[in-house]
């Protein structure tokens, strides 16, 4: 399991370093035997330490939690706590795409961009009603079923993702809509 344990303006010492990699050996050890990847960053947040960890698994999907607390030790504790609560709650279902996947996750590239509105508005309409893209970044689409593309959205506390599905290799979107349901955008249907 690779590690990348960091601190923003703290020094990140030896003996919380060893404390992170045994705790979260332990923790994917429970739940993934296969190598992953966790990254850690400790932060100061006015009057408390804030952990943020994201878990990388074998099978493409990821799992981030934050914890706060007044000591460095204790918000990895409770960081590490919300990590073992999602990945808890996934368990079976882990297991079961662990099972069946021979392969691992493929990732295909794509761009992302961030959108936003004119601030300076006039009495008058704009020529184009375009918005202004203020931020460009290349990521990646994982290759998915629906199933695992539901799980990596949960696991991940975002509000929309895109795929590329498994069985007929189109783009797919599974998103929250505002009752708390899942939908699922599949153009082939």
């Amino acid at each position: 399991m690779r590690y990348q344990i960091s601190g923003k303006q703290i020094d990140i010492g030896d003996a919380l370093q060893t404390h992170v990699k045994a705790e979260f050996g332990e923790l994917v050890e429970k739940y993934q035997q296969r190598p992953t990847e966790a990254v850690v960053v400790f932060s100061r947040d006015a009057h408390n330490m804030v952990c943020e960890a994201t878990l990388h698994l074998s099978t493409g999907l990821t799992a981030q939690a934050r914890g706060q607390a007044g000591e460095i030790y204790a918000a990895f504790e409770s960081c590490r706590e919300k990590l073992d609560k999602q990945l808890r709650r996934y368990k079976r279902r882990l297991k079961d795409h662990h099972r069946d996947r021979t392969t691992p996750v493929e990732f295909g590239g794509a761009s992302s961009y961030v959108l936003a509105s004119n601030e300076h508005e006039s009495a008058e309409e704009p020529e184009t009603l375009q918005p202004i893209i203020i931020a460009e970044m290349e990521t990646k689409i994982p290759s998915l079923s629906a199933g695992e593309a539901v799980m990596q959205m949960e696991l991940s506390h975002a509000p929309v993702l895109v795929f590329r599905n498994e069985r007929h290799g189109g783009l797919n979107v599974v998103y929250r809509r505002d009752d708390g349901n899942v939908s699922w955008i599949d153009p082939q249907q």
